[in-house]
């Protein structure tokens, strides 16, 4: 075994031996009565072991089960505030909705951190700090809004923003109303190109895939002045990341990650043309840690390489997701020199969903 190799082997090493420490920290937090949160200390109450003694890492909160979906549907959304954070001003945030109630996720500091830590990873040439920004992308209820904000501000920059409704727009799709989904979008870019032309200030755009495209239809990003683009979407393969690079917005920084309400945001693999333009995640861990697992025995970790559903576990002290069955499915990808913990590449919509679930702006 080369150098090289031993040094990345003593990393995952650490990453793990670091990850179970922090499991523990987590899952007394959540469940110790001084601390935890109402959900959770109920949750307790039903199970025959006690979690603090019993789960000492990663592979113990398997005990748990998988966390589902329709617990975070509905309220009181305050069963979810920790009690030793009670007393602090709390975000509400919202995630899915198309149809029936959203899902929803307290926030403290939560996305302030994630973003924080994000910042990290962008280039100063791409992403130059004092720049102001454009957040081309949903507004609202969602977690995005404040956080690309947040992360212009830490950046000495200011974010410019639109109105963006993705539902109403699901909507439109549902209902085959093409032509009013088309004008919608023709809305949202005008808004986008209106700020554009008002704001020389503006170096750095969010956006998703789908906006990105229609964007770019209109001007060229590079001669108004963009140096950085940070895109996110499930729906971004290696055929449009070559798209992107090479004809949407040559000579423009291209970031693309992978985020949600529910886990923060995975950072992406350096782009290196060996890769073929695939595009690999790693999450945030120890605060996230994403695992591809067999769609028919989600118990069971499928190898690298292979492809398997993305199962989610969240790991802060304002929220604790115990192994969650995301809707994606993606290949698994080894450690790496700055991400030494599993990845994953070429995410996309579980197969099985493709033909059903409405991406509409993503």
């Amino acid at each position: 075994m080369e150098i090289s190799d031993q040094t990345l082997s003593q990393k995952v090493e650490k990453a793990r031996q670091d990850l179970d420490a922090h499991v523990r920290d987590i899952v007394q937090w959540h469940f110790s009565p001084e601390t935890g949160c109402p959900f959770w200390l109920e949750f307790a109450g039903g199970l025959d072991f006690d979690p603090c003694k019993e789960i000492g890492g990663y592979g113990d909160l398997k005990a748990l089960g998988h966390f589902q979906d329709e617990w975070l549907r509905g309220g009181p959304v305050r069963r979810w505030v920790p009690g030793a954070l009670a007393d602090k001003p709390v975000y509400v945030f919202e995630t899915g909705g198309s149809t029936g109630v959203p899902k929803y996720r307290i926030n403290i500091h939560d996305f302030q951190t994630d973003y924080e830590m994000f910042s990290k990873h962008l280039s100063e040439e791409g992403f130059p700090r004092g720049s102001d920004w454009l957040m081309l992308g949903p507004t609202g209820p969602r977690r995005l809004r404040l956080a690309i904000e947040y992360l212009a501000q830490i950046r000495g920059g200011m974010c410019f923003l639109v109105d963006l409704d993705p539902r109403w727009v699901n909507k439109l799709i549902g209902h085959g109303k093409l032509q009013e989904m088309d004008t919608y979008r023709a809305h949202v870019i005008d808004q986008a190109l209106t700020i554009l032309r008002a704001n020389n200030s503006i170096r750095c755009i969010f956006t998703t895939p789908r906006l990105l495209e229609a964007l770019c239809e209109k001007i060229s990003l590079e001669k108004v002045g963009i140096a950085g683009i940070f895109c996110g979407g499930t729906e971004m393969n290696a055929q449009f990341h070559r798209f992107a690079r090479e004809e949407l917005a040559p000579g423009v920084d291209f970031v693309p990650t992978y985020g949600n309400t529910l886990m923060g945001l995975a950072y992406s693999k350096p782009f290196d043309p060996a890769d073929h333009y695939a595009i690999v995640y790693y999450p945030p861990c120890p605060r996230a840690v994403i695992e591809l697992v067999h769609p028919a025995d989600p118990d069971k970790p499928v190898d690298y390489s292979e492809t398997g559903r993305v199962m989610l576990t969240t790991l802060t002290k304002e929220f604790f997701m115990p192994r969650f069955l995301e809707r994606d499915e993606a290949e698994r990808a080894e450690p790496i020199q700055s991400y030494p913990w599993d990845g994953v590449r070429n995410l996309r919509l579980l197969s099985e969903l493709q033909e059903s679930v409405v991406v509409g702006v993503y």
